[in-house]
């Protein structure tokens, strides 16, 4: 898991062929202009997905992990709390191949916390389990997924 500010992004380009491609959009754009929705930067490579997230609690949050893409996450809208596990620290589940995830109970809370602002960005990795959309109030965010 990486957590920055947006304008730091260029400097993860070579972790992956796609970064770059990445952080040219999510810089070239208003993304809290951006309308809900998913547009594709490079076929099924690379998505920009626009979404607007409803209230939840930590105990609400489920972890997840993918494993053929990376999230990179920005909320535009507000505070957003983001957990983290490492995936080898949780218990088998059931994967989900045509959505690329993995889910798990509701009520298994994260190891730990970061707060995400408008202005930075979280990268997960297929190694990260998150439970994002921790708001009292739910976030509109950017969620770029990037193969890996």
């Amino acid at each position: 898991m990486i957590v920055d500010k947006l304008e730091n992004i260029k400097k993860y380009a070579a972790l992956n062929p796609l970064f770059e491609q990445a952080a040219e959009f999510l810089l070239s754009h208003d993304l809290d202009s951006l309308e809900l929705g998913k547009t594709e930067l490079k076929g099924k490579d690379l998505l920009v997905n626009v979404t607007q997230t409803k209230p939840k609690t930590k105990e609400q949050a489920k972890l997840e992990t993918h494993k053929d893409f990376i999230d990179i996450q920005i909320p535009v809208s507000g505070l957003e709390i983001m957990g983290y596990t490492p995936a080898t620290e949780l218990p088998a589940a059931t994967y989900n191949a045509e959505k690329d995830i993995t889910l798990w109970e509701e009520g298994r809370l994260a190891d730990s916390y970061v707060n995400v602002r408008p202005g930075m960005f979280a990268i997960f990795f297929p190694q990260d389990g998150h439970a994002p959309g921790i708001t009292p109030d739910g976030v509109k965010k950017v969620i770029v997924k990037v193969k890996a």
